[in-house]
């Protein structure tokens, strides 16, 4: 049974809310489960980023987030219908002996989710989110200490949770998080139109013509439920390559993120988002990339690459090949989300930032857990700015 939270409202502030709106506090995994339908025909209403979406988030929790418990938000209008969702878990933590709840967004660790926000119907943006986001305040003792990671700095929710925890006895804290470099499309504009205009177009256009040449050259697209398995085999390979030289990838670890993947991919595909490209020359696969489309938008999620095909800029050439797949089939937008390798720039111009969110009230343990936390990452920067440049290297490639 869904637990109401409608009279932990406060009535004054919100008497006009709950006259058009139920609540709930969803905190049982048959209900998340039962949820897919309507989640993903409120996520088509809206216009909330695909690591928001149930299939994304699920399989999130089934595979990494066991651990925690459920605490899902959803609000709905007097005919039953969905309206917002705020998807949320809490996490128990034991730090020096001190049992920590912190409530933090689904899908926040292990895979990268950008851009995660609370999803809302399209003109219900504001009062959905106030209202969630009043529900919380008049909820905090159940909770030591929300962490909202990774939401778009521009996000709605970033200034809402200002306005609501900014006064009496709670501390809101901004911490900076990640650029994600982008581009957005010109209208019209053919793909060779676009890709002339990187700095990129002159190496990829001579380095794809050799590779065109040789026997069995092609390129892979899969976006068929039913054929995932095997090219995701494929990348998974590639990507562990690529990275090995390296310490190891630190965006595909362990077998629990790996079985994510492979629920996740199945979903996307369902839906008709996933699009895994292969780079084939003979029966060999040399390149891959893992994209996903949604909302006009193709996101660029992970790649690899055998790199005793480096010299040949196998990655290269199959990155300017999804560019040109995303312009051909329409799409507005070519996102590589989080991070800012020199290679991006080289394609891209524009760039997003996000940013985590911390809200804990003065004197608490959350306030204790923010300060133990300052006081660790002083240590750490400290005692790398003792050690040698090499030394340091070691160590970050010993923790991947």
């Amino acid at each position: 049974m869904l637990d109401v939270i409608d009279n932990r409202i406060d009535a004054e502030e919100l008497t006009h809310h709950v006259s058009r709106f139920t609540f709930h506090v969803s905190r049982f995994i048959h209900h998340f489960a039962a949820m897919r339908a309507e989640w993903l025909e409120l996520m088509e209403s809206s216009d909330a980023g695909v690591f928001n979406s149930w299939e994304w988030l699920y399989p999130w929790y089934t595979r990494i987030g066991t651990g925690r418990e459920l605490h899902i938000l959803t609000a709905r209008d007097g005919e039953g219908i969905l309206l917002g969702v705020m998807p949320l878990c809490m996490e128990r933590r034991r730090v020096m002996g001190q049992t920590l709840r912190r409530l933090a967004f689904l899908g926040e660790t292990e895979v990268g989710s950008d851009y995660l926000d609370v999803v809302a119907r399209r003109g219900y943006e504001e009062d959905v989110t106030r209202i969630f986001l009043q529900s919380l305040r008049a909820s905090a003792d159940e909770w030591d200490v929300l962490d909202l990671l990774d939401m778009d700095a521009g996000s709605r929710t970033v200034r809402d949770l200002q306005e609501v925890f900014g006064s009496g006895a709670f501390v809101v804290e901004i911490n900076e998080g990640s650029i994600c470099p982008y581009e957005t499309f010109v209208p019209g504009e053919t793909s060779d139109g676009f890709l002339r205009r990187t700095r990129r177009y002159d190496n990829y256009v001579r380095r794809r013509k050799w590779l065109q040449k040789q026997p069995g050259y092609r390129i892979e697209v899969t976006n068929n439920p039913g054929e995932v398995a095997a090219p995701l085999s494929e990348f998974m390979r590639l990507h562990a390559l690529r990275w090995a030289e390296d310490g190891g990838s630190q965006g595909i670890t362990g077998p629990e993120v790996e079985a994510f993947h492979r629920d996740a991919t199945q979903l996307l595909a369902e839906r008709g988002q996933l699009r895994l490209y292969t780079m084939m020359v003979g029966d060999k696969a040399v390149a891959s990339v893992y994209g996903i489309v949604h909302g006009g938008t193709f996101i660029y999620y992970q790649s690899g690459r055998d790199p005793e095909w480096q010299s040949k800029s196998v990655g290269l050439v199959l990155v300017g090949e999804t560019f040109k797949d995303a312009i051909d089939m329409g799409l507005r937008e070519y996102d590589f989300l989080r991070g800012v390798e020199t290679y991006k720039s080289d394609w891209v111009t524009r760039e997003r930032r996000t940013v985590g969110v911390r809200v804990y009230k003065q004197g608490s343990k959350g306030a204790w857990l923010t300060r133990s936390e300052r006081a660790s990452r002083t240590t750490r920067r400290l005692f790398k700015e003792a050690l040698p440049g090499k030394v340091v290297e070691l160590l970050k490639r010993s923790r991947k």
